[in-house]
Formats: C-alpha cells, structure tokens, sequence
C-alpha cells in the first residue's frame, strides 16, 4: 500500500447544475489548489502549516 491514504476528491467537490461547487475551504496561503483540512475545533493546511481557530 502507497504512502499516502485515499483523498477521495469526489467528496471535495458538488455538482450543481452546470456548476461545479467546492466544499471544503482552500488555503488563504496557497491558494486555489489547497484545501484546509477539517481537525473538529480548527482548519489546518497540510502544505504551508497555516491554521484557523474554529469560533463556537
């Protein structure tokens, strides 16, 4: 088995119409191509380390 686990890019993204509508929220840092991931209380960026505090 390869290094890294299965993205699963299909459940990034949502199709509307003729539209294609991301769910998850890309890196201020890195831009359009990096999503932050979801840790419960905070976002984090695997790339660039840069994280987000959740507000309850």
């Amino acid at each position: 088995m390869g290094k890294h686990k299965n993205t699963k890019a299909w459940e990034k993204y949502d199709i509307e119409g003729q539209e294609v509508k991301r769910n998850s929220r890309s890196c201020p840092r890195c831009g359009e191509g990096v999503f932050l991931a979801d840790h419960g209380n905070r976002l984090t960026c695997g790339k660039c380390g840069f994280s987000e505090i959740k507000d309850e």
